[in-house]
């Protein structure tokens, strides 16, 4: 135990002395009835009351260990040349960036959140933090370019959560046994169209493998829009199939979003675990009303058994 203002400790015990002689030398001049530790019990209960004021004016504080919900959710942002069509105002990307920055500041600090984005390849901008100002700054920097992988945003986003690199066997083996998350979601923010890389799907069973679900929010239309790519108009379109697909192999679930509502939805089924964490406590609030309560039932005795106070 730690006090803010150690030296009232020592008038704490000071005083908390004094009263005591003073109380004991008082108690040799007056006669009350009854045994020795009912004449007695009250007027200790005053003291020891006394000395806890005077304890929580020193302000202790100990570190003590505090259970917290906790969870990790990696947001893979879809940041491919087809993210900038407009069949979604004012763009694909720029209405996920929107919910998911009121997505990041609705969480408590108990739920760290990490940004992935990726289009042929893939790139953390975010490690996972509760620090929920820092990630939504990363959200706003997100620019499109390239193609787009959603095997690589998956297996980029398990790297994120496993702490080492993970990756596919070759020719199509066993999902690798890369330990159990199960606190752990990843969200995948996509138009769905997957232009190469890793198996979307293969990944998927990797990560349910690991306990870690994956919610697909699908950012666009089906009636789809196009977008100039090098000089070229290219057609593109939400694939919805295999977003759900995705989602369904880990348990999770595909969202349609155009706003934060899915997104906020997707929090809902976040499996969060109960941990415990060692943080300074502030023992001020608890001191006080220790000792206001031995004061109640100093007096409560103090007037049943003698009639009065002192």
């Amino acid at each position: 135990m730690t006090f803010q203002y150690p030296l009232l400790v020592a008038v704490a015990v000071i005083v908390t002395v004094a009263l005591g002689v003073l109380y004991f030398r008082w108690q040799r001049s007056v006669t009350r009835p009854g045994s020795a530790w009912r004449r007695h019990l009250p007027q200790l209960l005053f003291l020891l009351a006394a000395a806890l004021m005077f304890l929580a004016v020193a302000r202790p504080a100990a570190t003590l260990p505090v259970a917290r919900a906790a969870g990790t959710v990696i947001l893979a942002f879809d940041v491919s040349n087809s993210m900038k069509a407009e069949d979604v105002s004012p763009s694909r990307l720029a209405a996920a960036k929107s919910a998911a920055t009121e997505f990041v500041e609705a969480q408590p600090d108990s739920v760290n959140i990490g940004i992935v984005a990726f289009d042929q390849g893939a790139l953390t901008t975010q490690q996972p933090s509760e620090d929920h100002d820092a990630t939504a700054a990363a959200i706003k920097r997100l620019q499109v370019n390239g193609g787009t992988s959603l095997g690589q945003a998956i297996l980029a986003s398990l790297t994120v959560v496993v702490g080492k690199p993970v990756q596919l066997p070759e020719n199509g083996g066993e999902a690798p046994d890369i330990g159990y998350f199960g606190n752990a979601t990843i969200v995948v923010l996509s138009d769905g169209e997957d232009t190469g890389g890793p198996d979307a799907l293969a990944a998927a069973s990797v990560a349910a493998k690991a306990g870690v679900r994956i919610e697909t929010v699908g950012v666009g239309t089906v009636d789809g829009a196009t977008v100039e790519v090098d000089g070229y108009q290219v057609a593109t379109s939400l694939n919805e199939d295999l977003l759900t697909q995705i989602a369904q192999t880990t348990a999770g679930h595909y969202h349609r979003a155009e706003n934060a509502q899915a997104l906020h939805d997707v929090y809902q089924s976040l499996d969060l675990r109960l941990t415990t964490e060692r943080k300074p406590v502030e023992l001020t609030g608890a001191t006080t009303a220790i000792a206001v309560l031995l004061l109640f039932v100093g007096g409560i005795l103090m007037t049943t058994w003698f009639g009065r106070i002192l």
